[in-house]
């Protein structure tokens, strides 16, 4: 098998993940203030540029998808060489652009490789070595994703108080050509995840279509008004497309994506909403605010007030490292999204020109991002076996993206058009970014509540192993929708009702043998605890007691067919009572 000469060690590995991940996200947060920059010298109008800045976030929804299926069928590290090297190309091709065509494609190549190298890097980086590094990956997740994001603002105001856009655009090249070196060392040679896997044309295409035409869509919103065609159209088109997506993935035999598992599941459901609502909520809390104090303030000078938001994101950062394998880290998204709602509230005080609630704010919101989104994601991945851990980053990062990446053209578009001007849109459009805020946090205490999940303590040798989830994820509202009845059972008056055997367990119906004792499933709950009775023909009788005729007084079933420590404590009773014998 060949190997790179720093192949399998941590530090090399975690550096590789550092430089693929960080030059497109900083990138996307600090090409804003330098737009008028490279339209200027390109001869772009600010609608096309909105285009490319578009299109490239629908390539990295994209390359979400494709990175799956990739990995399915060609080998996974040959693949992610290939996905560095196209992040070269697409980073020489926008900082050596000489017209708008050139640049957009850069930026499109960037997009689409940066979401391969996520998909491709992170999740062998997360349970491709020991327990005891698990701590460490958190951390270095958190800042890439997230820190490297907050540091955008800060470089692009520096970079467009030079009055120059290239110097940043060839930093963000070399950065990717030394992502492209450290892969090459920790080359380590594997076989495609799964050769005998469905080649999925149509999700691929579904993803492709919906996320380009709701990217497009909104985009247009630069110069067109939201209910014009070239906006409405498209827009809402790719959103269709893409709800087309999840129900195909969904009811698919064998889906591209994890959706079915983590969509009936209580806990990745709770994570996957807070993340949708945080990456939607803050763009109201940074974009909006960074255009409102642009009127009064330098680039550089804006570039500084958003500087303590990275702070913010690594103190989370290595927060969230210390929690990660304890009880508490359920409640971290839920603390950081009350963070974030007390952010965009100071950011409301702090606009137009209020630098110390601004400073305030940043902080806040860096905090709030570093303990929402990535931590919401562990907890959806530590639900599910760890084998499925990179279908669940792919499609956390589609709906992130689409969340993310929408919202924040729609928000400026209604405050640039606001009837008060920008300052008085851009409140507005924080107190709704408040408002998701605290739905997100609502949401994800009423999933739990509703489902009977609960805090636990993840059991990361046996996710690791890749034998079990790291907890225990009861289904998706549990405790408010009823608990569905067997096949066969009809309810009926107690005096006309049949014995218990024959009320679970129809004896018209041809029942398959059972399994041998060692190889019999324990049963979860009163209801399967009784089918397991029924299907097992009684074990704990003998074979003369079984064949005696049955007496006016129905058989009961054990209590609870396993082992009372291992119960789930989401197990439904039911019946609800005793079966009281019927009287002669």
């Amino acid at each position: 098998m060949r190997q790179g000469p720093l192949a399998g060690r941590y530090p090399a590995v975690a550096a590789m993940v550092t430089l693929a991940l960080i030059p497109y996200l900083a990138l996307s947060a600090a090409v804003d203030p330098l737009v008028p920059i490279i339209s200027a010298q390109l001869n772009m109008s600010t609608q096309t540029m909105s285009l490319g800045s578009g299109l490239g976030n629908a390539a990295y929804a994209v390359g979400t998808v494709l990175a799956v299926q990739f990995a399915q069928h060609l080998p996974q590290r040959r693949m992610l060489l290939a996905y560095a090297v196209v992040l070269v190309v697409g980073s020489v091709l926008a900082a050596s652009a000489v017209n708008g065509t050139m640049f957009i494609c850069g930026h499109i190549l960037q997009g689409l490789a940066t979401s391969m190298l996520l998909i491709a890097a992170a999740p062998p980086l997360t349970i491709g070595f020991p327990r005891d590094k698990l701590r460490n990956t958190a951390v270095i997740m958190n800042m890439c994703v997230f820190g490297a994001v907050a540091l955008g603002p800060f470089i692009g105001g520096v970079q467009a108080e030079t009055d120059a856009w290239r110097p940043l655009f060839w930093i963000v090249a070399g950065i990717a050509f030394l992502a492209l070196v450290m892969a090459a060392l920790t080359f380590e040679d594997a076989p495609p995840a799964d050769l005998d896997a469905p080649r999925d044309l149509r999700a691929i295409g579904l993803a492709s279509v919906g996320c380009a035409a709701a990217f497009i869509g909104a985009s247009q919103l630069t110069s067109h008004a939201f209910t014009d065609p070239a906006v409405i159209v498209p827009m809402l088109g790719g959103l269709a497309l893409i709800v087309v997506l999840i129900v195909y993935q969904f009811k698919a035999p064998r889906p591209l994506l994890t959706v079915r598992t983590m969509l009936t599941s209580s806990i990745p459901v709770a994570g996957v909403g807070v993340a949708l609502f945080a990456a939607a909520a803050s763009v109201a809390a940074t974009a909006l605010t960074a255009e409102v104090f642009m009127q009064t303030y330098s680039p550089v000078q804006v570039g500084l007030l958003y500087l303590p938001e990275l702070g913010g994101a690594i103190v989370m950062a290595f927060v969230f490292g210390s929690v990660i394998s304890k009880r508490s880290m359920h409640y971290l998204p839920l603390v950081g999204m009350g963070l974030l709602a007390a952010g965009i509230v100071m950011f409301r005080l702090a606009i137009p020109a209020n630098q110390p609630l601004a400073l305030i704010a940043s902080a806040l919101t860096g905090l709030a991002l570093g303990a929402t989104v990535a931590p919401a994601l562990f907890v959806a991945g530590f639900s599910l076996q760890s084998n499925s851990l990179q279908r669940v980053f792919a499609i956390i990062e589609l709906l992130r993206a689409v969340a993310a990446f929408m919202v924040a053209p729609i928000f400026a578009h209604f405050a640039a058009t606001a009837a008060g001007g920008l300052t008085a849109g851009a409140g507005d459009a924080l107190w709704v970014g408040f408002g998701l805020s605290i739905g997100g946090a609502l949401f994800g205490v009423a999933v739990y509540a509703l489902s009977g999940a609960r805090p636990q303590k993840p059991d990361l040798d046996q996710f690791l192993d890749g034998e079990s989830p790291a907890w225990y994820s009861p289904p998706l509202l549990a405790r408010a929708l009823p608990p569905a009845l067997p096949i066969g059972i009809r309810r009926s008056h107690r005096s006309s009702s049949p014995p218990l055997r024959d009320r679970y367990c129809s004896p018209t119906t041809e029942r398959p043998a059972p399994p041998p004792r060692s190889n019999r499933p324990r049963p979860s709950s009163q209801v399967s605890a009784t089918l397991w009775w029924c299907a097992s023909g009684n074990p704990s009788m003998s074979a003369s007691r079984r064949s005696r005729p049955r007496t006016s007084t129905p058989i009961r079933p054990p209590k609870y067919a396993g082992s009372p420590s291992r119960r789930p404590h989401t197990a439904h009773r039911w019946p609800p009572g005793p079966v009281s014998r019927r009287r002669r």
